[in-house]
C-alpha cells in the first residue's frame, strides 16, 4: 500500500464490460460510485442536541440502533430464496423437464421421481440458506441486545445497544466496543486522547488516536451536558469526518480525531464519553457493510454456453424421434384399432368393453411423442454436476488452505480461500496487476540516507553486532540505556553535537525537529505508567504508533539521533531534545492528502517564534522552496542545496528508497494572522472543508528553506524475483501499479527481475492531452506496433500474448545488438527529442517495457486515448504505472478486462488496493503491515507475494485441470447414455 490513502477505497460495483471510449471515465466512476459518497453541499446538516435525544429526534428522521444484516424473514425467505436459485438457467430447464413430467399423457417417469432431484438441489441450497441466514439473526440478536452505559437522569445506566438514539451521551470503558458513532467529549487522559483499534471495520491492527476537544472537557466536570453539534449527513467515507460544535457561544471544528466509529474498541484508555452523532444502519461501518461483488467463474459462463448447444442438441434429437413417430403412425394409420396402446376402443369383456381409448390423434400424437423424448433424453443436461462441481470445489478449497508451502510464519498467516466459485480461474490468468508497497516489499520501512544542507549522510553507517547503535550526549547521560534499531551516521552525531550557531547545525536541527513533530504519531509508554513527561530515565521506553510505516520510520530515526518524541496532544508536542525538554505549542496541522503531497504543522517555539515545518513528495516540495532572498536576489546557497539535495534524491531513487523532502519557514506576524484566520474559517465550514483547508496550508507552504531530504528503505519480500521470473516463463505478464516516484519504481523493478538490461524502455511523462497523443503515436511509430484492428488477425492475436511483436512491425533490416544492452530511462520521454528524431529502422525480437505516470494517466484515461494505450502496452512485455492513484489502478485493470477475454489477477495489501482487487476477475489480498481492508475485499487472501507462483502454477492448474476433466467426464457420460436410449427407441 502506499504512502497516500485514498479515502473512498471502500466498495467497488460490479465490473462493465462496454466498450465505449468516450464513456469510459463516467463508467469507472458508475462502478466505484458506491464507495464514493462524499458530503454533498446541497444536503442540510444533521442536528445533534447533546443529552437531548427528543429534540433531536424530534421529526423521527433518524433510524434507531438495532441493525440487521439478515437476508430473509419468515414470509420472504421461501418466494425470494427460490428466486434466487432460479438464476440458474439449469434449474429452470429442470423446472420445465419436471412440470412436463406430470402430464398425463407424458408422464415417463413417476411424477414424485421427476420432482426429486430438483426438490432435493432447492432443498439443500434452502436449507444451506436458511441456516446462514439463521446464524446472521442470532449475530443480529446477539448485537442488538449487548449493553452500554448511558446517561439517563443524571446517571450512567445500563441500556441495551438497539434502544441507543441520536444525541444520547455514552460511557464506555477499555476493552469494550464502540455501540455507534459518536464524537469524543471527554476520555481518562488529561490531554483528551483516546486510543482505538479499528479491525472490526478495516482490518486494521495498529493503534489510532482520537481527541476530544479540550472544549468539552469542562462539560463533562461539571456534569452539564449542553450544545449543539452540526455534522454532515451519514455516508460511508471511514476517513472523513466534517462537523462543528457549538458550545457557550463558540464555535468548535470536529474532524476525523474527534469521532470514534461503531465496532472499534478502546485499548490503553480507562474510559472515554461521547455522544451519538450516527446510530443503526445509519453509522459507517453498517454504511459500509455491503458485500463484495460476487464474481462468477469463467468456467460456468462457458457451461452455460454449452447448455444453450446441448439444448440444442437435445431438440434436434427429440425432433428426429418425433418425425419418426409421426412416420410410423402414418404407416400404420389403418391398423390402429389392432395394435396395442393404440386401438381407439376396447375389446374385452366387462366395464370397459367399448369405452374409447385415449388416442389424441397423430399430430398430437406426435406433439406428445417429442415432448416425451425430451423427457427421456433430458439427462443430457446433468442436473448432478452442478452438485458434484460445488463438492469438488470445496475439495480443492481444502488442499489450498492445507498446503503448508503457502503458510508465512513470519506473520503467522495460512492461505485463505474467501471464494468458492472461481477456483478453477486460478489456472486461466494471462495478467496480473500488484501493487509495490506491502506487496513486493515488505512495507517495514528502515531510514537509511539523509541528505541535510546539501550534504549526504548515511554512507558510513557505524553498525553494531545487534544492528543497533547506542547514543551518548555530553549534554545528558540519562539517554545512555536508549537504543534504536535505526543505524546512526557518526559524521552526523558530530555534526548534531555542536552548538546551535552556524547554518548547517541549525539546518540539522530543524530537519530533525521537523521529522519528531510533522507527524501523527503518538509515543505510548511501555513501562506501567503513562506519563511521557515524568519517564526522565526511561526515554527509551517509548513504543510510537502511528497509521503510516513511513512516520514511524522518521520518527524512530530522530529519536535514534537525538531527537525524541515523549508527548504528543491536540494543543502541544514535547520533544527531548540531546537530553533537554522542548515544549512545542500547536497551532495548526494540515495533515497529508493526494492533491497537496505534502504535511505540515505550525508550532510556536518557548520564545514566541513562529514556525511552518513541512514534510512531503519531491514533486511538491521543490517548486514551492524559496529562490529569492529579497529585493529580487538570487539566494545562491539555496540553489546549491537545491542542485546537490537533487542529486542525493536521484541517487536515494535509484537505490530504490522512498524519498520525502523536508522545509521550513519563520512566520511573520502579519504571515501568522492571515493563516490563522483562514485556517480558523476552513476548520469550522461545514462545505468543502478540505478545500478551503488546502487553500489556507497554500498560505504558509510557499518560499520554504530546504532543510534535506530522506530515504527510507522497504525492502523486498523473499522469493519475489523468483516467482516472477517463473511466472513470466508461464506466459503471464505482470504489470505494477504503484504510487511511489518513477525512479523510485524502476529500481524495484529492476531488483525483482520485472525489468531487465536487454529490454528497450517507453516512458510516457505527458503534462497535457497532446503531449500524452503524440507520446503514444511517436511511440508505436518507433516500434511499429499496429492498432487493435490489425490485432483482430488471429496471428497477430498470438503474439500479442507473449510480448514478442516481432509480427506487429516492419522487418526492413535488423537492430545491432549494442542498442539493447542497458536499460535506458530516455526510450520516450516527454520534452526529449533526440529520441524522436532517431529513426530505427527495426526492433525485431526487442522486448519493451513501458513506464507510465499517473499525470499521464489521467489525460489518457479521461479522453479518447485508451484506444492507444491498450494498443502500446499490451505490445510491451513489462508495464509500470507510477504515481497512480487508487482509481486509476482500477481504470487500468478494467483498459483490459474490458478490451481483451483474458482473466486478470489483482493482488495488494492495503485500502487503496480495494477498488484494483474488486475490479478484477481474480482479488488476492496480501496480509500485510496496512491491515487486512484488501484481505477482506479480496478472493483468496495469503503472507507473501512469492506464495502466488505455486498458487497459480500448481493449485491453480491443477483445480483447472481437474474440474475441467470431471465436466467434460460428465458431459461424455451423459451423451453417451442419451445416444444409446436414442438408438434403442430408433429401433424399436
Amino acid at each position: 500500500m502506499e504512502m497516500q490513502r485514498s479515502p473512498s477505497t471502500l466498495e467497488i460495483g460490479m465490473v462493465s464490460t462496454s466498450h465505449e471510449k468516450p464513456n469510459h471515465s463516467q463508467r469507472v466512476r458508475n462502478k466505484i460510485s458506491q464507495f464514493e459518497d462524499p458530503f454533498s453541499s446541497e444536503h442540510e446538516p444533521r442536528l445533534i442536541y447533546i443529552n437531548d435525544p427528543n429534540r433531536t429526534n424530534d421529526r423521527y428522521e433518524f433510524t434507531g440502533n438495532e441493525i440487521r444484516t439478515s437476508k430473509y424473514t419468515l414470509i420472504t425467505f421461501l418466494p425470494k430464496n427460490l428466486f434466487i436459485q432460479f438464476h440458474r438457467l439449469a434449474y429452470v430447464y429442470f423446472l420445465v423437464i419436471a412440470a412436463l413430467n406430470q402430464l398425463p399423457p407424458l408422464a415417463v417417469f413417476g411424477r414424485t421421481a421427476s420432482l426429486f432431484p430438483l426438490l432435493f438441489v432447492l432443498f439443500v441450497t434452502a436449507i444451506k440458506d436458511g441456516y446462514e441466514d439463521w446464524r446472521r439473526h442470532r449475530s443480529d440478536r446477539n448485537e442488538n441486545n449487548r449493553e452500554a452505559l448511558v446517561l439517563q437522569h443524571g446517571d450512567f445506566q445500563l441500556k441495551k445497544w438497539k434502544n441507543i438514539c441520536a444525541g444520547e451521551v455514552v460511557k464506555i470503558h477499555a476493552n469494550e466496543t464502540m455501540p455507534c458513532d459518536m464524537v469524543l467529549l471527554c476520555t481518562s487522559d488529561p490531554n483528551g486522547i483516546a486510543y482505538i483499534q479499528t479491525m472490526n471495520l478495516d482490518g486494521e491492527s495498529n493503534l489510532k488516536t482520537r481527541y476530544a476537544r479540550q472544549e468539552t472537557t469542562s462539560m463533562v466536570c461539571d456534569d452539564s451536558y449542553s450544545g449543539l453539534i452540526k455534522c454532515e449527513q451519514p455516508n460511508r467515507n471511514i476517513y472523513e469526518f466534517t462537523a462543528t460544535m457549538e458550545l457557550n457561544n463558540q464555535r468548535v471544528p470536529l474532524g476525523q480525531s474527534n469521532i470514534v466509529l461503531r465496532g472499534c474498541q478502546l485499548k490503553n484508555t480507562e474510559w472515554i464519553i461521547g455522544v451519538v452523532v450516527y446510530a443503526g444502519q445509519e453509522t459507517k461501518a453498517m454504511l459500509n457493510s455491503t458485500i463484495s461483488p460476487s464474481k462468477s467463474s469463467n468456467l460456468e459462463s462457458y457451461m452455460n454456453r454449452e447448455t444453450l448447444w446441448l439444448s440444442a442438441f437435445l431438440l434436434i434429437t427429440c425432433s428426429v424421434v418425433a418425425a419418426g413417430m409421426g412416420v410410423w403412425l402414418f404407416k400404420n394409420s389403418k391398423n390402429l384399432d389392432a395394435l396395442p396402446y393404440y386401438r381407439r376402443k376396447y375389446f374385452t369383456f366387462g366395464r370397459e368393453n367399448r369405452k374409447d381409448f385415449k388416442f389424441y390423434g397423430i399430430a398430437l400424437e406426435i406433439f406428445f411423442s417429442f415432448l416425451s423424448s425430451v423427457i427421456i433424453f433430458q439427462i443430457m443436461i446433468p442436473i448432478s454436476l452442478y452438485i458434484t462441481m460445488e463438492l469438488v470445489r470445496v475439495g480443492q478449497s481444502y488442499f489450498m488452505i492445507g498446503d503448508t508451502r503457502m503458510y508465512d510464519s513470519n506473520s503467522g498467516s495460512r492461505f485463505q480461500c474467501r471464494s468458492l466459485n472461481i477456483n478453477e480461474d486460478l489456472g486461466q490468468i494471462r495478467y496480473i496487476f500488484s501493487d509495490k508497497t506491502g506487496t513486493l516489499t515488505q512495507n517495514k520501512m528502515e531510514f537509511q540516507q539523509a541528505s541535510i544542507f546539501g550534504k549526504n549522510y548515511g554512507s558510513s553507517l557505524q553498525v553494531t553486532s545487534d544492528f543497533s547503535h547506542e547514543i551518548r550526549t555530553t549534554e545528558s547521560l540519562r539517554q545512555s540505556s536508549r537504543k534504536s534499531k535505526i543505524n546512526v551516521d557518526s559524521a552526523l552525531m558530530a555534526l548534531l553535537n555542536q552548538p546551535l550557531i552556524n547554518e548547517e547545525r541549525l539546518a540539522a536541527h530543524d530537519f530533525f525537529l521537523t521529522l519528531a513533530a510533522c507527524n501523527t504519531v503518538i509515543p505510548v509508554s511501555t513501562q506501567s505508567t503513562h506519563d511521557l513527561t515524568n519517564e526522565v530515565d526511561e526515554i527509551g521506553a517509548i513504543d510510537y504508533q502511528g497509521e503510516s510505516p513511513d512516520e514511524q520510520a522518521l520518527v524512530t530515526a530522530a529519536s535514534a539521533y537525538g531527537y525524541t518524541l515523549v508527548e504528543r496532544t491536540t494543543g502541544h508536542i514535547v520533544i527531548d531534545v540531546l537530553g533537554e525538554r522542548l515544549r512545542l505549542d500547536v497551532l495548526g496541522l494540515h495533515e497529508f492528502d493526494s492533491v497537496r503531497k505534502r504535511m505540515s504543522v505550525v508550532v510556536r517555539f518557548p520564545d514566541n517564534n513562529v514556525k511552518v515545518l513541512v514534510k512531503g513528495a519531491d514533486t511538491s516540495m521543490l517548486s514551492i522552496l524559496k529562490v529569492e532572498i529579497g529585493d529580487g536576489l538570487y539566494d545562491s546557497l539555496q540553489a546549491k542545496i537545491k542542485e546537490a539535495t537533487e542529486g542525493h534524491l536521484s541517487g536515494y531513487s535509484s537505490e530504490g528508497l522512498r524519498t520525502l523532502v523536508i522545509g521550513s519557514k519563520n512566520l511573520t506576524d502579519a504571515e501568522f494572522i492571515e493563516w490563522q484566520e483562514r485556517y480558523e474559517e476552513a476548520s469550522t465550514s461545514m462545505h468543502e472543508r478540505s478545500a478551503k483547508l488546502r487553500q489556507a496550508a497554500g498560505l504558509v507552504e510557499c518560499n520554504l528553506t530546504l532543510l534535506g531530504a530522506t530515504g527510507i528503505e522497504d525492502k523486498l519480500q523473499d522469493g519475489v524475483p523468483e516467482a516472477i521470473e517463473s511466472l513470466r516463463q508461464a506466459g503471464i505478464k505482470v504489470w505494477v501499479l504503484t504510487g511511489d516516484k518513477q525512479e523510485t519504481a524502476i529500481s524495484i523493478g529492476l531488483s525483482c527481475r520485472l525489468l531487465t538490461q536487454s529490454m528497450h524502455s517507453i516512458i510516457i511523462n505527458g503534462s497535457s492531452e497532446s503531449e500524452c497523443r503524440r507520446l503514444l503515436a511517436d511511440a508505436k511509430d518507433k516500434f511499429g506496433i499496429k492498432s487493435a484492428d490489425f490485432r483482430r488477425d488471429p496471428e497477430g492475436a498470438q503474439d500479442l500474448y507473449n510480448g514478442d511483436i516481432s509480427k506487429l512491425r516492419s522487418s526492413n533490416g535488423h537492430m545491432s545488438g549494442s542498442a539493447t544492452q542497458n536499460f535506458e530511462l530516455t526510450g520516450v520521454v516527454a520534452g526529449d527529442k533526440s529520441e524522436y528524431s532517431e529513426k530505427v529502422t527495426n526492433f525485431d525480437s526487442t522486448e519493451l517495457a513501458l513506464i507510465i505516470d499517473g499525470s499521464s494517466l489521467v489525460y489518457i484515461l479521461e479522453k479518447d486515448l485508451e484506444s492507444e494505450l491498450f494498443d502500446l502496452a499490451t505490445s510491451c512485455k513489462v508495464v509500470i504505472c507510477c504515481r497512480v492513484a487508487p482509481l486509476q489502478k482500477a481504470g487500468i485493470v478494467d483498459l483490459i478486462k474490458s478490451r481483451t477475454s483474458d482473466m486478470t489477477l489483482a493482488i495488494g495489501d492495503g485500502a487503496n488496493d480495494v477498488s484494483m482487487i474488486q475490479m478484477a476477475d481474480v482479488g488476492v489480498g496480501i496480509c500485510g503491515q496496512e491491515g487486512r481492508q484488501a484481505v477482506m475485499a479480496s478472493d483468496f487472501a495469503m503472507g507473501q507475494f512469492r506464495f502466488l507462483k505455486r498458487l497459480l502454477l500448481v493449485h491453480g492448474h491443477w483445480n483447472y485441470q481437474r474440474i475441467a476433466y470431471m465436466i467434460l467426464y460428465n458431459f461424455y457420460r451423459n451423451a453417451v447414455f442419451v445416444l444409446m436410449l436414442f438408438c434403442i427407441n430408433r429401433l424399436e
